[in-house]
């Protein structure tokens, strides 16, 4: 393989794990424009489109997809072994430190870490668990695990959790009492249970969208909390409405406990991803762990 090949092909992954031209652009060292011009370049030689755009999104094509699963790995390879053969220890060891959210962590990553714990026993691993957004890099971690729309742009992100929904739901003595909203609007006449906002301590806005309609709903209620796994029980026990992870709820919608309002206005969207700055020079336990990830 010539050198601008593997170039190129270095860069088709780079915007397939970023999601999108600016952030691979911004990963890579390049413009928007030269990292077109490299794709164009690539899907010239292999005479097939790789990727479809529009002007506010970027997917691959079913030709771009066998592409990247075909190549994906054998670049991992590649830069794995130019790390273990720079440290000369093909041994996997040393530290891995995480940062993740509260959700993340319990729900995502501590039934990860059991098995690549038991696979990699010469690994240490360092959890630190907090909701405010971090510089992962000034803060010394190799990885991090957070919802996709709060991912920094130079980051390579691998999915974690699939699609994510969030549920508005109340008790049906709650409904029988105050009503059942059917807009969001409908809900500045409703007891809400507030989550403080972990950035800035500020309640956190509930988010709806319907079609072309988006709405962030400044809610107010009887309790605003730093920690929202408490929020479902009060919602059982009557005290207002809750805005919740679909997994926080679920159990209690289906048995009748809770139901679930305003369904059409909270689409899924992306979920929890582990991201980390480059492939370049990475240590063997982060390889590892991603690797690990990928096949859980």
């Amino acid at each position: 393989m010539r050198g601008q090949d593997l170039y190129q092909f270095k860069a088709f992954c780079a915007i397939v794990e970023h999601g999108s031209f600016i952030r691979a652009s911004a990963h890579l060292g390049l413009s928007a424009s030269a990292l077109s011009q490299i794709v164009k370049e690539l899907e010239d030689r292999l005479d097939t489109r790789l990727f479809n755009r529009t002007t506010r999104s970027v997917s691959m094509t079913h030709a771009g997809s066998l592409l990247y699963d075909r190549i994906e790995p054998a670049l991992s390879v590649l830069e794995t072994v130019g790390v273990e053969l720079a440290t000369n220890d093909g041994r996997i060891s040393g530290l891995l430190r995480l940062n993740a959210s509260r959700i993340a962590a319990t729900i995502y990553l501590a039934p990860i870490l059991a098995g690549f714990m038991r696979d990699y026993p010469d690994v240490t691993v360092d959890v630190v668990v907090e909701d405010r957004l971090i510089d992962m890099v000034g803060g010394g971690f190799d990885a991090g695990i957070r919802l996709g729309e709060k991912l920094q742009m130079d980051m390579i992100a691998v999915p974690l959790s699939g699609d994510l929904q969030m549920k508005v739901v109340g008790s049906p003595a709650y409904l029988a009492r105050h009503g059942t909203p059917i807009h969001p609007a409908d809900l500045a006449d409703h007891r809400c249970l507030c989550y403080r906002n972990p950035s800035d301590n500020s309640p956190y806005r509930w988010e709806f969208e319907r079609r072309e309609e988006r709405r962030e709903i400044l809610v107010s209620g009887p309790i605003i909390v730093d920690e929202p796994a408490m929020l479902p029980q009060l919602a059982l026990e009557g005290i207002g409405l809750a805005y919740q992870f679909s997994h926080q709820v679920d159990a209690q919608i289906a048995s009748g406990a809770l139901v679930q309002i305003l369904e059409g206005w909270t689409p899924p969207f992306p979920g929890f991803y582990i991201y980390y700055p480059s492939r370049r020079q990475m240590l063997p336990a982060l390889r590892a762990f991603i690797d690990y990830v990928k096949q859980w």
